[in-house]
Formats: C-alpha cells, structure tokens, sequence
C-alpha cells in the first residue's frame, strides 16, 4: 500500500514507530524512515517526502492528508476512529520501593499533557477575497433571494469559529435597483444585502475597500457611519476602515479557545476621497507602513496573533510583482502571521517569510467578475476564487488550507470540480515558485 502512495520516503519520529510497528508490523525496504528529528517542511518538499508528525508540532507550510476522509484539523474530528491515533499508560516500575500516595500521583498525572489536540486550544478561522454586492451579483440577490450567492459554500463559511469577508462596499438606503451592466465604477449595496453576510456566518468585516465612500462622492451622502451600525447591529467586528482615523487603525481583537487574534489593515491605493481622516470615515490608509508594523510589533507582544490584510494595488496578473513582495513583506516581518491581499479580482502566488503565510490576492468572494478583458486579453481567472481555512492552536498558526470555488451565473461561488481544483492549483503554485506533486 505505501508503494502506491506518491512520495519517495516516510519519516517516522523515533518517539512513536515503536508504537507503530506493535500496531501494525512494520513494511520492509527502505520506504520508512525512523529519525530523531522529523527533517524541516523545505527539506520534505525538496525530498517529495512525506513524514508523521505529532499535531501541535504542525506548521503552515505542511499539507494534511485525510485517511479515509478523516483529518484532526476537522472540528467533528473523533481520535477514536482515526488510525494515527496512539494511547500511552502510566506505568507503576515494580522496582519502586513505595507506592506513589494519592499527592505524589496527582502531581505526576496533572504535569502529563493528556492530548496534544485539544478542541479548546483550537480556533478555525476561514478568510476570503473580494466582496462587492453590486452589479450583476445584486441584480441576482434581487432576483433570486438575497442569501443566493452564499448557498453552494455556506457549509465553508459558517463551519468556522471566525469567518472573515472583505466587503468593499458601503450600505446606503437609497441605492439605486442594481444594473447589471453598469459600467461606473462608482457603488453602493442596499442595506438588505447584509443578510447574505449573516446567513454564510460573518464574525470580522475588512473595510480596507476602496470604495467605502463611493456614496459620498456621487450622492453626496455620508452612508459609513450608517454602514457601521448596520454591522454593530448584527454583532459583526469591523476593522481597517471606521467613522474616523483613529477608529479605522484600530486592530479588532478577538477571543475564542484562549486564542487571541488580532485583525489589522488599510488601503494602500486609495482614492483619496476612500480613506479616513480625523473628521470623516472611511479606510485607514497604508502610508508608509510604519503605524501598521509598529501596531502588529506591539500586539506580537502582548501574545496576540496578527493579521494583516491590505487593500492593495490591483493588476490582473497572477503573480507578484517586486513592490508586492516588499510591502507585504514589511508586515511579515514585523510579525503577522497572515499576510493577505484583499484587493485582486485574480488569485495571486504565495510565499512563506519571517514566519509568516502570505497570499498576495485572494481573488473575489461575491463579486460579478465571470471574466474580463485586459489589453485584448480575456481572463477567464476571475472566477477562480481561494478561501482559506486556517487552524490556531495555542496561540500559533498550526495549519493552512485552500479551499478552491468557481463563481457561476455573476453571483454564485460553487467548490471546483476535482479537475478544475488540480488546473487551478497547478497556475497558483507556479506563479508562487513552487513545483507542485
């Protein structure tokens, strides 16, 4: 059976292949590897290696496999049913010239961690692309119910215990009857449409869009202030936009399984007229960076993890250019832990540095882009879509998953087929860098 399974070796710690070879023998040839210490993710993808590791030592830039659809990174995961699962006794030596007395053995017991996959240390937070509620994609919720562009991935969604939307567009309570072929690039939602983010489960709301005040520029309506209590009301945190300056800086900080997680970002591109000012509402603007990584050194340090996202400089390649890699540099190294790009309508590569995972454009979420034309090219790649699925574990980023979507019909985001999955997945990897197996 490990013939058939498509690596070159597996590693196995030395501290369970005893356990492991009494439960199920152990294969003959070189396949199997026991080591001290498990070889580092890079050496593994350079091997094409895979390794059994111990849970809480797992790291971002390591893929899970499911046994029999199965994985510990499942919320209904039961370590009853799955075959990695290994008990331990403690075991009295009959050489002890006393037994222990009830004090002694419960200092023994209470000093061993009993599992190292605690439920309550355990956060799922899933993050995501591009939200506009305009255009085709309102003229659909219009026609077909509000909640139709969340119900082929509302299972993704609300099956975390924080789901992040990066909505780039203000409410406003005359907002015209949504055109699907309007060509200005000038937005607003209807404030009805925030029942699509209450049915897919939003906790934490981007405001980093460029065009929160798209209403105060054609109306002449103010409508952020109206657009935040419309949050606050359905007991969604907002950040990386606000009623003032001050507001939109500020991190949202939240709590969930002792795992503190701080949400931080801005606007680099504006338009002006988009970004907060000490009088008036809007994104918080990037500038120069400094107030960010100062904010995300200084919650680094209060045992809180960083989050950073930025509504960045849109293109429609899907690789990063040399200013991408430096600016979302910047705030990896200053000690986020996520770096995403909230700006791109196409997905972008991704890389690991200082620690951190970073993404450089998720791509849409809800958002009307089947395709478009750039320069006489047409990029049908604006209806590949990644959420991502992320696993925090006392207070470290344990585990990265990809979900891959397929926008249908202007409005509807549905799971790629396999096949799709494996097209998308190979681009994305190459335009990272990576070779993908």
């Amino acid at each position: 059976l490990l013939s058939k399974l498509p690596f070159r070796v597996l590693y196995v710690p030395e501290t369970i292949a005893g356990g492991m070879r009494n439960m199920w023998g152990w294969p003959s040839g070189t396949l199997v590897k026991t080591v001290e210490t498990i070889p580092d993710p890079d050496t593994l993808w350079e091997e094409n290696a895979w390794a059994i590791i111990p849970f809480d030592d797992l790291d971002p830039k390591l893929k899970v496999i499911s046994i029999d659809g199965i994985s510990p990174l499942f919320k209904d995961f039961q370590a009853s049913g799955y075959p990695l699962n290994m008990q331990y006794q403690l075991i009295k030596e009959q050489r002890l010239t006393a037994p222990l007395n009830a004090q002694d053995l419960e200092t023994v017991i209470s000093a061993i961690e009993t599992t190292n996959r605690n439920p309550d240390k355990m956060t799922t937070l899933v993050m995501t692309g591009v939200t506009a509620l305009v255009r085709a994609t309102a003229y659909r919720m219009e026609i077909n119910g509000v909640t139709y562009p969340g119900e082929e991935i509302a299972d993704w969604l609300r099956e975390a215990d924080i789901t992040h939307i990066s909505n780039e567009v203000s409410f406003y309570e005359d907002c015209p009857f949504p055109d699907p072929h309007n060509r200005m690039l000038f937005f607003c939602s209807s404030p009805d449409y925030i029942e699509l983010f209450e049915y897919v489960g939003a906790d934490v709301i981007e405001l980093t869009g460029n065009h929160n005040n798209d209403a105060l520029y054609v109306y002449g309506e103010d409508v952020v202030p109206f657009t935040l209590d419309l949050y606050d009301h359905y007991g969604m945190r907002t950040y990386g936009g606000g009623r003032n300056l001050g507001e939109a800086q500020t991190p949202a900080i939240m709590t969930h399984n002792g795992n503190r997680i701080a949400f931080i970002g801005c606007n680099a591109p504006g338009p002006v007229f988009a970004w907060a000012t000490d009088e008036g509402g809007g994104a918080a603007p990037c500038g120069d960076y400094q107030w960010m990584t100062e904010k995300i050194q200084q919650l680094r340090e209060e045992g809180i993890l960083p989050i950073a996202t930025l509504q960045y400089f849109e293109d429609y390649y899907n690789y990063p250019e040399s200013h991408h890699i430096r600016d979302f540099g910047l705030l990896a190294e200053a000690g986020a832990a996520i770096v995403n790009g909230s700006q791109a309508h196409r997905p972008k590569g991704m890389a690991f540095e200082s620690g951190a995972f970073i993404d450089y454009g998720l791509g849409n979420l809800f958002f009307d882009q089947m395709g478009v034309t750039i320069n006489g090219e047409n990029i049908q790649q604006t209806s590949w879509e990644v959420i991502q699925r992320h696993t925090i574990y006392d207070g470290h980023l344990l585990s990265t998953e990809l979900l891959t979507a397929k926008l249908q019909d202007y409005a509807q985001p549905r799971p790629m087929t396999e096949q799709e999955r494996s097209v998308f997945l190979e681009e994305l990897f190459s335009a990272s860098g990576w070779i993908s197996r």
